[in-house]
């Protein structure tokens, strides 16, 4: 009787390893992730278990070096040309790394690496003597539809080459003709292995398609950057395995009903992960904004009531936002809470702390909390902001022009710290504010800033009354 051979099942989402096949993995919980897989033969030993040639060490074909000998120049990165993304990268794309780009459907992925790819056919070699190459490849779209984006958005160059491929043979054949020094592939997920069972877009061929686009990275030198698509809840499509084969992995994000776009690191090998590239989506196409904060401010000559300007923290980048609040006496029992923009529990509490503790009416009034521009903040440091707000259009009295609110309220109605105070005060003041209204001791230890005036306040009325938004038989502290 011939015995039929061992084999294992193996999880493509987390690597466990079972002895029969289950339709749900018993570590992870994902289902139809196990796969058949031979097992492989201990090291030192031949399969029957005894020593011999067969089990004998190969020799590696580059040995190993002491890390001091290692150049470290050698794995030095390239500008792309877009300073945005440049700086999301940690200074530029790395020769032989892979990215992979994830985003929703229509967010503008395939536009930002066509501007990259034309950015990177205008800049001259290493010898200086002729532009680099790039290879466009695209299995989403014919060859004449990118070529009407790229008319329309000025990315038609004489050394950025475009394939509408989805066989991944195919594309190495392009990849030995043109010899490019960057491949953009576009999506991974339309991408189809030979040899390798499943349907594309799949587990199987997802991983394989990756896998043999990082050997090529690794093997030639060549950058290659990836377009994945995302879940409904946001997560790079396919198995977890993808994130991990490669070396950098960016969000796209962006709301339908805003032009902004922003980039941020997920996962980065070579360089932090908390910078934020922003972007705008035009009818030209991608167009990098080095500056937000003028996207988040209104440009009205004189403050309005119920307008306050904070100072948010995206990554490691402050961003100078807009807060609005509109507050309108209604006769229902249970005023309303519209809140855009902002976290929508934090803003009911601050509208709690403002009644309980300071004696605004609040009650009894309809109350819609805004931001400007699109942006979405979620840090508690923009409290302070929505309560002056909030305190300004009920009052009738604007806020000083050219002073930010920074600060996070709590129940007892203090103020509290908040990081990076610093660095948010040295922004407003690169754009011109000329006073900040902080809590009290934020920045014990730390420079000020020069060219505006810090006021301090331990409570959330002392804040109001720096502000200037005191009643006005109240006087100052």
């Amino acid at each position: 009787m011939v015995k039929k051979p061992h084999v294992e099942y193996v999880c493509s989402e987390c690597g466990h390893t079972a002895l029969k096949w289950l339709g749900r993995c018993p570590d992870c919980g994902s289902w139809g992730t196990l796969e058949e897989r031979a097992p492989r033969p201990a090291a030192g030993s031949r399969s029957g278990g005894s020593a011999g040639p067969a089990g004998a060490a190969l020799t590696p074909t580059s040995p190993a070096k002491p890390m001091s000998r290692i150049s470290p120049t050698a794995s030095s990165s390239v500008a792309t040309g877009i300073g945005e993304l440049d700086r999301v990268l940690g200074s530029g794309i790395v020769p032989g790394s892979v990215v992979l780009l994830a985003g929703e459907p229509g967010v503008g992925k395939s536009t930002l690496l066509l501007e990259v790819a034309a950015r990177w056919a205008r800049q001259p070699d290493a010898d200086g003597k002729k532009p680099r190459t790039a290879l466009y490849v695209t299995a989403e779209e014919s060859a004449g539809q990118v070529r009407l984006r790229a008319e329309r958005t000025g990315a038609v160059e004489e050394s950025l080459y475009l394939a509408a491929e989805s066989d991944l043979d195919t594309i190495f054949g392009h990849v030995e003709q043109v010899r490019p020094s960057l491949l953009i592939v576009d999506s991974v997920q339309t991408m189809q292995a030979g040899g390798v069972d499943g349907v594309a877009g799949g587990v199987a061929q997802s991983r394989a398609v990756t896998a043999a686009l990082t050997s090529l990275a690794k093997t030639s030198g060549i950058p290659v950057l990836l377009v994945g698509h995302v879940t409904k809840d946001g997560n790079v499509a396919g198995p977890r395995v993808l994130e991990h084969l490669v070396d950098v992995v960016l969000s796209f994000e962006g709301d339908r009903h805003s032009s902004l776009r922003m980039l941020r690191g997920m996962k980065n090998r070579f360089g932090a992960t908390d910078e934020v590239g922003c972007f705008e989506q035009t009818s030209d196409g991608i167009r990098e904004v080095p500056d937000p904060s003028g996207l988040f401010l209104s440009h009205r000559g004189s403050t309005p009531d119920g307008s306050a300007v904070t100072v948010a923290m995206d990554g490691v980048r402050p961003m100078l936002a807009e807060v609005q609040s509109l507050a309108v006496t209604t006769p229902a029992k249970n005023p309303r809470r519209v809140v855009t923009g902002l976290d929508a529990n934090r803003v009911p509490m601050v509208l709690a702390v403002l009644a309980a503790r300071v004696g605004l009416p609040t009650q009894d009034k309809d109350v819609y909390v805004a931001t400007v521009g699109g942006v979405r903040i979620g840090e508690p440091a923009t409290d302070l902001a929505v309560a002056l707000a909030t305190v300004s259009t009920i009052r009738r009295t604007a806020l000083p022009e050219r002073t930010v609110a920074i600060g996070e309220v709590g129940l007892a109605g203090e103020l509290r710290r908040v990081p990076n105070l610093a660095r948010r005060l040295a922004e407003a003041a690169r754009l011109g504010y000329r006073a900040a209204v902080v809590p009290a001791g934020a920045l014990d230890g730390e420079r000020r800033p020069e060219g505006i005036a810090v006021r301090e306040a331990a409570t959330l009325a002392e804040a109001i009354t720096a502000a200037g938004l005191a009643p006005k038989g109240e006087k100052k502290k």
